[in-house]
C-alpha cells in the first residue's frame, strides 16, 4: 500500500489560538533534527517544543559524546530552556531565544540549522537535505492517539534527511556527512500527568541503509524476550508491540504488520538499550533483520516523571551492511523505579 505523505508546507504549520478561543494546555507542535559523527562518537539532538495555548515554547541543543552521559549535564554540550517566548518567526525561519535557527530553505525538502553558543566556542551550521518522501507518523508518546481532538487536525511527519555541515564542539571542529531523521508534530495533545499511560518503555529506530532500505518503527520489547518490563506491565497477549512502523524496499514504501525487538543489553546506570535485535514483517509478509549497538547514549531533558534518552546506534542488516542513526527512547516512573531497585539489590548482593 502507499504510504501516507503531508504536503510540504506542512512544515511551516505553527497555528497559535484565535482571539478569544481556549485550546488544550497540553497541545503542542514540535520540528526536531538531528546528527552524528559516528567515527567520533557524537550524536546530536535539536528540538523545540511549541506550546501554542500560552504561547510559549521549549528546546535547545543536545550534543552528547560516548556511553557516559549518565544525567543531563554529563552531555559534552546542553544549551535547553525549559520556557521561552514564543519564537521569532521570519517568514520560513524559525529562531529561538536560545539562538537555535531553523530555516525552512524548501519546506518539505531542505533546511538549514544554525546555532552558536554564548560564548562561541560551540557551533554547529547543518543543511538537511530530504532522501525520502515526507510520511505522515502516527502518533510518537503513549495514549497520545487517545486524547486527539479530530476537529483540530492533528498530525505529524518524519522523513530521512542527508545531513552536511560542521559541528565545533568547544572548540574542536568536526566535519557532518551522515543520514539523520526528523520529524514534527502539529496540534497534537501529550499529557504529561504522572500515570497517564501505564506502557512498557518504547523506542524509536529509524535506519537508512540507501534508497533501496529504509524504516522506521516505534515499539516495545517483545514479551516472548523476557523483556525489561515483565512483572511490571500487564500486556495483553494480542496487543501489537508497535504503534508505528513503515520500511521501504528498492523504492517501494510498504506498511509494516508485525515489529519483535529484543534488547540484549541495557546500561547499568541509564537502563536504556545498548544492544539489540529487531525483525520487521511488512504487508507482503516478507522478514527484515537488524541488529545495533549504541556508540553514544545520553539522557536528554524531559518531563519530570520521564526517563528520555537519544543515543548514536550502528545497525547492521541481514547482508552486513551497517548504517548509523538516532535511536531514543522513553518511560515513565514506574519502570525507573523497578529498574533502580532489581540494580540496588544486585549491587547489595555482590
Amino acid at each position: 500500500m502507499a504510504l501516507e505523505t503531508h504536503p510540504a508546507a506542512s512544515d511551516l504549520w505553527l497555528p497559535l489560538p484565535e482571539d478569544g478561543a481556549a485550546w488544550e494546555p497540553h497541545t503542542i507542535h514540535t520540528h526536531y533534527f538531528g546528527f552524528s559523527i559516528p567515527e567520533a562518537e557524537i550524536g546530536a539532538f535539536l528540538y523545540v517544543r511549541y506550546q501554542p495555548a500560552f504561547p510559549l515554547c521549549q528546546g535547545g541543543v543536545c550534543l552528547f559524546r560516548g556511553r557516559g552521559n549518565v544525567q543531563v549535564t554529563d552531555m559534552d554540550f546542553v544549551d535547553y530552556e525549559m520556557t521561552m517566548p514564543w519564537p521569532a518567526i521570519d517568514g520560513h525561519s524559525i529562531t529561538t531565544a536560545n539562538g537555535l535557527r531553523i530555516e525552512l530553505l524548501e519546506p518539505g525538502r531542505v533546511a538549514r540549522i544554525s546555532y552558536t553558543s554564548n560564548d562561541g566556542r560551540t557551533s554547529l551550521d547543518v543543511t538537511q537535505t530530504a532522501v525520502t518522501p515526507l510520511f505522515a507518523r502516527g502518533h510518537v508518546m503513549p495514549g497520545e492517539d487517545e486524547r486527539q481532538d479530530a476537529s483540530m487536525a492533528p498530525g505529524g511527519s518524519e522523513q530521512f534527511m542527508h545531513v552536511t555541515g560542521e559541528l565545533v564542539l568547544r572548540g574542536e571542529r568536526f566535519a557532518v556527512d551522515c543520514h539523520a531523521p526528523r520529524d514534527r508534530s502539529w496540534r497534537q495533545v501529550r499529557v504529561e500527568r504522572q500515570g497517564a499511560v501505564p506502557v512498557p518503555p518504547v523506542g524509536w529506530s529509524p535506519m537508512w541503509f540507501g534508497d533501496d532500505l529504509v524504516l522506521s518503527q516505534v515499539s516495545f520489547e517483545a514479551p516472548d524476550t523476557d523483556p525489561a518490563w515483565a512483572g511490571i506491565y500487564q500486556v495483553p497477549p494480542d496487543r501489537p508491540t508497535h504503534h508505528f512502523a513503515w520500511i521501504v524496499v528498492d523504492g517501494e514504501a510498504r506498511d509494516v504488520r508485525s515489529v519483535r525487538r529484543d534488547v540484549l543489553e541495557r546500561d547499568p546506570f541509564t537502563y536504556m538499550a545498548l544492544r539489540q535485535e529487531l525483525e520487521l514483517v511488512d504487508e507482503t509478509g516478507a522478514a527484515h533483520r537488524f541488529s545495533g549497538e549504541a556508540l553514544a547514549t545520553a539522557t536528554l531533558p524531559a518531563w519530570p516523571n520521564v526517563s528520555f534518552h537519544d543515543s548514536v546506534f550502528r545497525w547492521q542488516d541481514e547482508r552486513g551492511r551497517t548504517t548509523h542513526a538516532s535511536y531514543q527512547e522513553i518511560w515513565f516512573d514506574d519502570f525507573q523505579r523497578a529498574m533502580r531497585d532489581r540494580f540496588l539489590a544486585v549491587e547489595g548482593a555482590a
